[in-house]
């Protein structure tokens, strides 16, 4: 059943769907026909997801999870991979917390956090399927990162740092995993509309819509992408970012109050 990913996944599960990107990809696979796991804390709002009428009812399952604990992160994946029919076709580790972290100050309690959820939970989550889904010979990892990783800004590095180890994270799991038939896709967004980016005080430029950025990543995730950033103009952006000098990129981004994207995910 090697087709079976990028035809028609039928057992998703994706992390931090509660709200923003999550929720929208959750939708996104149920109206496909696939049977949707969506994790996060927040069940009251996992609850809501699950009656949405534009999914048929009964394809989006529930499911309380905190990725920052990792036993049980680890074993409820475990569980629900056994339950699924056929295993767990495609895992995708969006959950993610994002935000200033002034190393002026101490502020070390964000730092862990983020790496705790963006950098530890990711990766817990894409390691402890990936051995069932090579034993099976077929499945999909993706993880939700971010332009911010291609690019520092001010109070920024931490987040930043969190994002670029996932997209190095699945670059390794797509060399180690493709001769086993698992594909592995890293998704960088720019700025998406989320609970985190509506507390924004800033203006952010190609500001995608929820449902639009879901619908460029599931369809960037059937295809079988081993990377896929968005939109152009901002990945752009980013990638001549690395190129300006640190005092440059300093000044610009203070004046313009210009940040790196993110969004909360839980």
């Amino acid at each position: 059943m090697p087709g079976l990913v990028n035809d028609s996944p039928r057992n998703v599960l994706v992390t931090g769907a509660s709200s923003g990107l999550g929720r929208a990809l959750s939708l996104w696979f149920a109206r496909r026909g696939a049977r949707v796991w969506s994790a996060a804390r927040r069940t009251e709002l996992l609850e809501i997801l699950a009656t949405d009428s534009s999914a048929r009812p009964g394809t989006i399952v529930p499911l309380a999870l905190d990725v920052a604990d990792i036993p049980s992160l680890r074993k409820t994946l475990l569980e629900i991979d056994g339950q699924a029919d056929g295993g767990l076709d495609v895992v995708i580790a969006n959950a993610g917390v994002g935000g200033e972290a002034n190393p002026r100050k101490d502020t070390f309690d964000r730092v862990e956090r983020m790496i705790q959820v963006n950098v530890t939970g990711a990766a817990a989550t894409l390691a402890t399927v990936a051995p069932r889904m090579a034993e099976r010979g077929r499945g999909h990892l993706a993880g939700i990162s971010s332009l911010a990783g291609w690019m520092v800004t001010p109070k920024m590095g931490a987040y930043s740092a969190t994002k670029m180890f996932l997209q190095v994270y699945c670059e390794g799991l797509h060399l180690d995993l493709k001769g086993a038939g698992v594909q592995v896709t890293c998704i960088n967004p720019g700025f998406v509309k989320s609970e985190m980016t509506a507390k924004n005080k800033f203006k952010m430029p190609f500001l995608l819509e929820t449902d639009d950025a879901a619908d460029r990543m599931g369809r960037a995730i059937l295809r079988g992408d081993k990377l896929f950033a968005y939109p152009w103009p901002m990945v752009f952006a980013a990638r001549a970012a690395r190129l300006v000098p640190d005092a440059v990129v300093a000044r610009v981004m203070g004046k313009s109050g210009v940040k790196p994207a993110s969004s909360a995910r839980s």
